[in-house]
């Protein structure tokens, strides 16, 4: 019981250091663009681009990313820890159903489809960037969606509920991006709604995992602490 217990707190783990180390790397790549660098008008993965060049597709713009290396190797740590994630939490977190299943199948492609990014970027090896793009925003939100019906009760409801709406709102965004339809939020901003819901989900849940597995510690602590039995003489 316990070896499942350390093997799910290291899932969450897993999710959350994922995450925070790409917002984090993230922002040191933005902020190493001489030309600064935007969230509406450039792409994600213009940050991990190898060459410097203005890029006519599929909205101009003039890409330099001196740390370009740092931002594929977060891509790939990113990808690396949301498939961990997904492959340890089996057990507590999801219902023994087809779509919790299914769900942490797709999930954990997501998790490859960055590390597919991170190996080939955009300007290196565009198939395979885009393979892996799509194994995000199309995989990684289906499996989102399959997770709101896919996770066990000691998962808040509200969470459930947020999450199948999350994936809804994703593959939307998704939609909207390949159809070059960005709602005034630029090329960037649209792609971010499409991809950032999956990297939020994990990071909630992640520490939603953790912090009721504190509680429950301290509550069965408690308890222990307050057996009325008296001690063996």
């Amino acid at each position: 019981m316990k070896g499942r217990q350390l093997k799910v707190r290291i899932g969450y783990v897993a999710w959350i250091v994922g995450v925070v180390q790409f917002f984090a790397v993230h922002g040191i790549a933005e902020s190493a663009w001489v030309k600064p660098y935007s969230w509406a008008r450039n792409n994600i993965s213009d940050l991990g681009n190898a060459h410097c060049a203005l890029q006519p597709e599929p909205e101009p713009r003039y890409i330099c990313s001196p740390e370009h290396g740092l931002m594929n190797a977060s891509f790939i740590i990113l990808g690396i820890l949301l498939a961990l994630g997904a492959a340890m939490t089996g057990g507590v977190m999801w219902r023994k159903n087809r779509a919790a299943a299914v769900a942490r199948l797709l999930l954990a492609g997501s998790g490859v489809g960055f590390v597919l990014a991170g190996l080939a970027p955009a300007d290196v090896n565009e198939n395979q960037h885009a393979l892996g793009a799509l194994l995000v925003m199309a995989a990684g939100n289906i499996g989102l969606v399959l997770a709101g019906m896919g996770m066990a009760e000691p998962v808040h409801a509200s969470l459930r509920w947020g999450t199948s709406l999350l994936g809804v709102t994703a593959i939307t965004a998704f939609g909207l991006f390949l159809s070059r339809h960005y709602l005034g939020l630029g090329m960037g901003g649209m792609e971010r709604v499409a991809a950032f819901p999956l990297l939020l989900w994990a990071l909630a849940v992640g520490v939603h995992g953790l912090a009721g597995r504190a509680r429950r510690a301290n509550r069965d602590d408690a308890h222990a602490g307050s057996d009325p039995r008296p001690l063996p003489s």
